[in-house]
């Protein structure tokens, strides 16, 4: 199962979490709705090398997608393609990897 961290003002996390809800490959996670939840990420963040050039650009780095193999991508269409599910991965990813949600405001 992937964890996907995401959160419900976050608008880079909406389709996600639409096409995600109902399917048991995803657990969703969001990190507004409980602290422990927003503490499991603080802690994956801040621990974890694939966040380094999120914490430089100041972004969040959400939606976040924690593969079976304990990986991380920010990208949707790696999470899908991790489950061998070629039918819901795009031809291309426009975001790059962890420009989600900055912190200073600016958006996403």
């Amino acid at each position: 199962m992937i964890k996907v961290f995401v959160m419900q003002t976050c608008p880079d996390c909406a389709s996600i979490k639409q096409q995600a809800q109902n399917d048991p490959r995803f657990q969703l996670i969001d990190i507004g709705e409980h602290a422990r939840n927003l503490k499991q990420f603080l802690m994956l963040r801040d621990n974890n090398p694939a966040f380094d050039k999120v914490r430089q650009r100041g972004t969040i780095g959400i939606p976040c997608f924690v593969l079976e193999d304990g990986s991380i991508t920010f990208s949707q269409d790696k999470a899908y393609l991790s489950l061998g599910d070629m039918t819901h991965a795009q031809e291309s990813d426009k975001a790059e990897d962890g420009a989600s949600c900055s912190i200073d405001g600016k958006g996403c």
